[in-house]
């Protein structure tokens, strides 16, 4: 009789187990994926504040009377000194050397004036006159005119 009565005190008792098991496995897995969202997130802003610091590190070096060379090499002195003082620690100097790179590229020094392409600042044209321009014919409303 006293197993009788010990069943459902078990059953209880591996159904609470069950679920705390899958409490902390649900758990687990959003806590690992918030953890990757923030070091994603600190990637991009490590990333945005290392190509404002090369672009402002090249164009300070834009007047300098140095050689090439010197310049990148003070360019990337001046990058790894403001992200220590910014708390980046563990940035590597290939990365460093990337973004100065990068933004010699952008920047006047290069006279590749091509490469700095913009968006047509052009209006945009309505759907009829888009369509029109197309050999689409429209209605006076402005809807595509079906053959029927």
């Amino acid at each position: 009789m006293e197993i009788i009565n010990a069943i459902p005190e078990y059953v209880i008792t591996a159904v609470i187990s069950t679920a705390i098991f899958y409490g902390f496995k649900y758990c687990e897995t959003f806590i690992h994926s918030k953890v990757l969202h923030t070091k994603t997130a600190q990637s991009r802003e490590l990333w945005s504040f290392l190509e404002q610091v090369a672009m402002t590190a090249v164009n300070s070096l834009v007047s300098a009377d140095m050689t090439g060379q010197d310049k990148f090499n003070k360019a990337t002195g001046l990058v790894q000194t403001a992200l220590d003082n910014q708390g980046f620690k563990n940035v590597d100097v290939k990365a460093i050397d990337a973004a100065v790179q990068a933004a010699y590229e952008k920047s006047d020094l290069t006279g590749n004036k091509e490469s700095k392409q913009f968006l047509d600042p052009r209006p945009m044209t309505s759907v009829k006159d888009r369509l029109d321009s197309k050999g689409i014919p429209v209605n006076q409303n402005g809807d595509e005119a079906n053959g029927n």
